[in-house]
């Protein structure tokens, strides 16, 4: 039976194979103590596999820990000497390879040796739990059960948790319990059937598709231009994401489906098919033998051509009129053009849509609880946008059915399998519902688990049909939205794309302080859907931005920039329009705006109520300086943190340089801040981003007082239960500074010799060595002697300064034009 109160102190994982390692690195991600095993080493130290196999998590990306530091907290253990130590384990993870008999083999030797209370588990993708745990004494049996990672394991937001049949349903509770908010999982229960839920759906789709591109002569990278997020699905879409899960990996998938479903309607489907098989014997695995179905020829991206056997240059352009197809916002509309449309394209992509449809309609009762289950298992697991159910739903439930028939009829499908008749009922509009989502089982809408850990999800992942409404509203503008949940904390969240920060913004913020403070215990910034914000913007609220994604370093003082960071720049660039601005010799209004923005940092940080940031996504430039500024921020694990304006030839302005040298002058000793402001202005000239919360923390936008979470659907009750506990502890707000010490001229000299280091090596432009020089000003706090006293405003004035005058300069115009014209920095 389930403790009264679960606690995980230590976890074991066997396995150090690709899953396991990474299924380890993301429990100290979460500060779980964690043993890694491996078969001993054929050599004087016998954990020499386990060790290597942690090295090579150090050099993956997307990197499997939060921080570096954290790999050296894996346990390294081996079957031959360690095995004792599984008996003080609560939970053991068995990540092994997808052998049948080699798992039953090790459970064999590992059960005598496991705790009186030790949940055991597998991480499997598709094996019947069932028959695997019978290789367990029957009188283990009921702390036995399946639990299946997604890969990468730290990304990946699905875990699909199976019981057998002596599974004790207590111990199933607390361990979703524990995956939920301490690994910060989306937990699906699935039935114990081939490769349960996301696999079954996920893997037939990918069938489906590589059947009807082979039979519309569709290449492998038209197919992913078609579907990938133009469909609303990731952008590695069909054939990259095979390439991505590992071309053996997806191969043993499907043999799974193939010898143990001999009686699915679409048997005849699942199979290896001939290039994929060749693929596999040559060795060419996908990305983990950086090649497969694509791979990489210097910086270009190159596809097999089934015609040759050889590999060309990807193009990967589907029809514009297609294109223009996809973009429309009415999804019944669109669905029906594709069916109606006779372009090849169109029907393709028809026929894909029809069959996991058809799929998942027939299948729902044997494979999942609930249609809700179903979908949420595709969207966390395959990173669709909507799952099935859903786009069937909103695309028009009754005339779908219909057409569905009619391809049946007509031999279009992949089966003639009948529709279930639940699907044709005349009243259905659909399987989601404010109530809940239909259960074949029982013929209703089943509501959403009523554990206790989902008490801590005010808002859960919402699903077509089901109703959020985010509390009750105290004020409203065009920008922002103040509101409530029926307690003393009120919640500010912004309206604008990518939640950017304009004039209308700020004065939005500075209402709700003033409101705060009169009717209100705190306020806590939060967004309904992420990013925390992109930073500053000078644009009107409706201007579109691109190029959504996590960021990671960045620095202009290299030859090289990370693609993704550019992104991000790119981003940063696109907000403060500063182009158009120059133009218009507006530059005493962008000072005025930068002002303001420094007034609102401040109101943050010396308010009369407790203030606090709840991160989630990104967190840019005048969006990272506002985190700075409040009392407290609660911050997701996938939280990507940081000062980027070095990346468009300025530097941040809105109050981050003065707080990086107020928090190095706090720490200072002897009075002489720069021993830590040294590491500050690496991370503000560099632009560097923050790769998670963790490692915020190690470059200085985040504090060690604040609190990082590893489900975001949590993020909102943790942030409020931290304004709580300021205000019990009776807040007050932190005495201005009146005067800190400066790291002053020295401090600037010592800095400007690295870059001119920089410079003599060609590794920065002469342009990079102005930017890097203003920063290195501002945060020394300007030509003053080193100990020299200043107060904030002080540095707010430099900061101030250092901006405009940047921004006056003929190259610092030219690289935002550039990368707002190209979406590329400009090294000049």
């Amino acid at each position: 039976m389930s403790n009264n109160n679960f606690i995980v102190r230590k976890v074991a994982v066997l396995g150090a194979g690709v899953m396991g390692a990474q299924i380890a690195a993301h429990l100290v991600n979460a500060n779980v103590e964690t043993l890694l095993f491996e078969l001993p080493a054929k050599q004087d130290d016998l954990n020499a596999n386990v060790a290597k196999a942690i090295e090579n998590l150090k050099k993956q990306e997307p990197a499997p820990f939060s921080i570096a530091t954290k790999a050296a907290n894996i346990q390294l253990a081996n079957y031959d000497q360690h095995l004792e130590l599984l008996k003080d384990c609560d939970i053991v993870i068995e990540a092994i390879a997808e052998r049948m008999e080699w798992k039953t083999e090790l459970y064999k030797k590992v059960a005598p040796n496991l705790g009186a209370h030790t949940i055991f588990a597998s991480n499997t993708s598709g094996l019947s739990i069932n028959q695997l745990a019978q290789a367990f004494p029957k009188n283990l049996r009921n702390r036995f059960c399946g639990i299946h990672f997604f890969n990468p394991p730290r990304y990946m937001h699905l875990v699909e948790l199976i019981a057998c049949e002596d599974s004790d349903a207590a111990i199933l509770d607390d361990l979703e319990n524990f995956l939920v908010t301490y690994l910060g999982k989306g937990v699906i229960r699935a039935k114990d059937t081939p490769n349960f839920i996301a696999n079954r759906v996920g893997v037939f789709s990918m069938l489906a598709t590589m059947h009807h591109a082979k039979e519309s002569g569709l290449s492998f990278d038209l197919v992913d231009a078609l579907t990938g997020p133009l469909i609303g699905r990731p952008k590695s879409a069909t054939f990259r994401t095979a390439d991505v899960v590992g071309l053996d990996t997806l191969a043993h998938v499907i043999n799974t489906m193939r010898d143990t479903l001999p009686d699915d309607p679409w048997h005849r489907y699942f199979a290896v098919p001939d290039w994929l098989q060749c693929l596999i014997n040559k060795g060419s695995l996908g990305q983990k033998t950086k090649c497969g179905i694509y791979q990489k020829v210097g910086k270009d991206i190159h596809v097999l051509d089934l015609a040759t056997q050889k590999y060309r240059l990807s193009t990967g352009n589907c029809d514009d009129e297609i294109k223009e197809l996809l973009k429309r916002k009415n999804p019944e509309e669109k669905l029906a053009t594709l069916h109606e449309n006779h372009h090849p394209q169109a029907q393709f992509l028809w026929a894909i849509f029809r069959d996991v449809f058809h799929y998942c309609a027939v299948h729902l009762a044997t494979i999942a609880d609930n249609a809700r289950d179903l979908d949420l298992a595709i969207r966390w697991g395959f990173g669709w946008n909507q799952g099935p159910f859903e786009i069937w739903q909103a695309s028009g439930w009754s005339k779908i059915a219909v057409w569905i028939n009619e391809d049946i009829a007509a031999g279009k499908s992949l089966s003639t399998t009948p529709l279930p008749t639940w699907v044709l009922e005349t009243e259905r509009s659909g399987v989601h519902t404010k109530f809940g989502s239909y259960a074949p089982s029982t013929k209703t809408e089943r509501p959403r688990s009523t554990l206790p850990v989902y008490r801590r999800q005010l808002f859960p992942d919402r699903l077509l049909g089901e109703e959020t409404q985010y509390g009750k509203t105290i004020f409203e503008t065009d920008a922002v939205r103040m509101w409530h949940t029926g307690d003393d904390i009120a919640i500010i969240s912004f309206k604008s794309k990518m939640h950017t920060i304009g004039n209308d913004v700020l004065d939005g913020i500075q209402q709700a302080i003033e409101e705060a403070e009169r009717n209100w215990h705190s306020l806590v910034i939060w967004q309904t859907e992420p990013p925390f914000s992109a930073g500053a913007n000078l644009r009107k609220a409706t201007e579109r931005l691109k190029n959504s994604g996590p960021p990671s370093t960045f620095s202009l003082l290299a030859k090289k920039l990370n693609k993704v960071t550019q992104s991000a720049v790119l981003k940063i660039a696109r907000n403060l329009n500063l182009a158009n601005a120059l133009m218009a010799g507006k530059l005493a209004e962008v000072e005025t705006m930068i002002a303001q923005f420094q007034q609102t940092s401040q109101d943050l940080k010396y308010s009369m109520i407790p203030t606090v940031a709840a991160v989630d996504g990104l967190a840019l430039g005048g969006g990272c300086e506002f985190v700075m500024h409040c009392d407290r921020t609660v911050a997701t694990l996938e939280s990507y943190i940081g000062l980027v304006e070095v990346g468009v030839g300025l530097l941040p302005a809105g109050g981050g340089c003065k707080e990086l040298a107020l928090r190095a002058a706090q720490n200072a000793k002897e009075n002489d801040p720069f021993i830590q402001l040294k590491n500050y202005f690496k991370t503000v000239a560099t632009a560097q981003m923050a790769k998670s919360a963790e490692q915020a923390k190690e470059l200085g936008y985040l504090r060690p007082a604040d609190q990082v979470v590893m489900n975001r659907f949590e993020l909102l009750h943790a942030a409020k239960a931290q304004a709580h506990a300021l205000v019990e502890a009776g807040y007050r707000p932190p005495l201005k500074a009146r005067k800190f010490p400066v790291a002053g001229s020295t401090g600037i000299a010592t800095l400007k010799s690295l870059l001119v280091n920089m410079l003599e090596g060609d590794y920065i432009s002469e342009h990079d060595y102005l930017i890097g020089s203003k920063v290195a000003y501002v945060m020394c706090g300007g030509n003053l002697t080193t100990g020299s006293l200043v107060d904030e405003d002080w540095f707010l004035k430099l900061e101030r300064t250092a901006f405009i005058e940047l921004l006056a300069t003929e190259k610092t115009q030219a690289r935002v034009e550039h990368m707002l014209k190209t979406g590329k920095p400009l090294r000049n």
